[in-house]
């Protein structure tokens, strides 16, 4: 117990200490400029704002501190302590690098493999030349990698629970027929307390700070676990990491999306967990793990991009009626019981020819309203709304048979949000 009050009061010093609360407010800028762009093209393509980017941002620092908090008691029970000399910060200082200039390569695979490679080299450099002050990263690859799988397992969980909000409407061509789908992006700021194995004189100089463990239960092997045998005195730094997702589907709700991500990637994060245990078998086979945690993300991402591409799109318009990609909490379609992957056979007991007839219903012109819809499972319903406010928008987004040139239809493949901001203003230019 006496462990687990240590690590979570580090979690808390992590947030309240003047230079981590400085870090932490640094990532929340960042994270409110992103999400500005969000709650712009929703309220641009939807009519309404969906989810501020006040609200936005603060969801992802509480999700994300409350993460952090079970993540350090993960990493505190699983036995991952790093030595003192090691550099283990360079992980997450890397990661918040890629999120600031690459951010598809924001994921602890890629900055763990880089600086596990990194630290492999420097210490065959440091052995053959005979120059010790070569070696100067020092990092376990064990422990490092343990702690990328473990840091996946937090992040596919997050993706599961919080992954669709703010989630965007977008549109795109395949076969000569207009789909639309979602494009997800969610990053959230984790504050993490690792174990620290301190020297003799390091604990005498950090007396409050440390802890005596002469019994703790860990499910590791390697050298660092007799090093803490032998001077079983550890203390807990505080660093600040960043998990990021992002993706776009066609084929699948954003629910479903954001469970079979969130899965994959908590799949992913205990095999790496559990390979990560042939590091104490040499050199080779923490080469192996190393090459092993970014090639196998790689392939991941791009399997899921394949099953996207080839999988029956899900919400497509066709002759029979025009389907209902989002709707708006609180919107008049909302209480009307619209719910996205509808399917709209009649617009005031008529069929819809041209789209323009239910583009000016979804303006909000009109005073009453009667559709038939189709409903996911096949089944027919008659709804119909009443008083309608003036200049209320309906609360739809619809997925249309031709792209019409006066709404805020967004074609995305592969796009950046940058992108789609540019092309939206654009339209507003027309």
């Amino acid at each position: 117990m006496e462990i687990a009050i240590h690590t979570l009061r580090a979690v808390a010093f992590a947030i309240v200490d003047p230079s981590n609360a400085f870090i932490l407010i640094m990532i929340a800028l960042i994270f409110y400029n992103k999400n500005k762009k969000i709650a712009a093209m929703q309220k641009m393509i939807m009519g309404e704002t969906l989810d501020s980017a006040f609200e936005l941002t603060i969801s992802q620092i509480v999700i994300g501190i409350f993460a952090g908090a079970i993540a350090s008691l993960i990493f505190t029970y699983s036995g991952l302590v790093f030595d003192e000399s090691s550099n283990i910060y360079l992980l997450f200082m890397v990661s918040l690098f890629f999120m600031a200039f690459k951010p598809r390569y924001i994921c602890f695979s890629y900055s763990g493999a880089v600086l596990g490679i990194a630290s492999l080299l420097f210490k065959y450099a440091a052995s053959v030349l005979h120059m010790p002050q070569l070696d100067i990263i020092k990092i376990d690859i064990l422990t490092l990698m343990m702690l990328v799988g473990i840091l996946h397992i937090i992040e596919g969980s997050l993706v599961m629970i919080d992954g669709s909000r703010g989630a965007i409407p977008v549109f795109t061509n395949r076969d000569d027929k207009i789909i639309g789908g979602f494009s997800l992006k969610r990053y959230w700021a984790l504050p993490i307390a690792l174990l620290i194995l301190l020297s003799a004189t390091t604990s005498d100089a950090m007396v409050g700070q440390s802890v005596m463990i002469p019994e703790w239960r860990h499910l590791l092997k390697g050298d660092i676990i007799d090093k803490i045998l032998k001077n079983s005195v550890i203390a807990t730094i505080a660093l600040y990491g960043v998990i990021g997702y992002g993706s776009i589907t066609f084929t699948k709700s954003k629910t479903r999306k954001k469970l079979t991500s969130g899965g994959l990637i908590v799949g992913y994060g205990v095999i790496l967990t559990a390979i990560s245990q042939l590091a104490v078998f040499g050199v080779w086979f923490q080469l192996f793990i190393l090459i092993f945690a970014a090639v196998s993300h790689e392939a991941m991402l791009r399997i899921e991009k394949h099953v996207e591409l080839t999988s029956k799109p899900k919400y497509v318009s066709s002759d029979e009626g025009i389907m209902v990609l989002a709707v708006a909490p609180e919107s008049p379609a909302f209480q009307m019981g619209i719910e996205s992957g509808d399917l709209i056979l009649l617009l005031n007991d008529k069929k819809i020819e041209v789209e323009e007839e239910i583009f000016n219903v979804i303006k909000g012109n009109f005073n009453s309203l009667s559709m038939k819809i189709k409903k996911a499972s096949g089944e027919l319903k008659d709804i119909t709304y009443d008083n309608m406010a003036k200049r209320k928008r309906l609360g739809i987004v619809i997925v249309p048979r031709e792209v019409p040139r006066d709404t805020t239809v967004v074609n995305v493949n592969e796009e950046t949000f940058k992108d789609i901001m540019d092309k939206i203003r654009d339209k507003d230019k027309e």
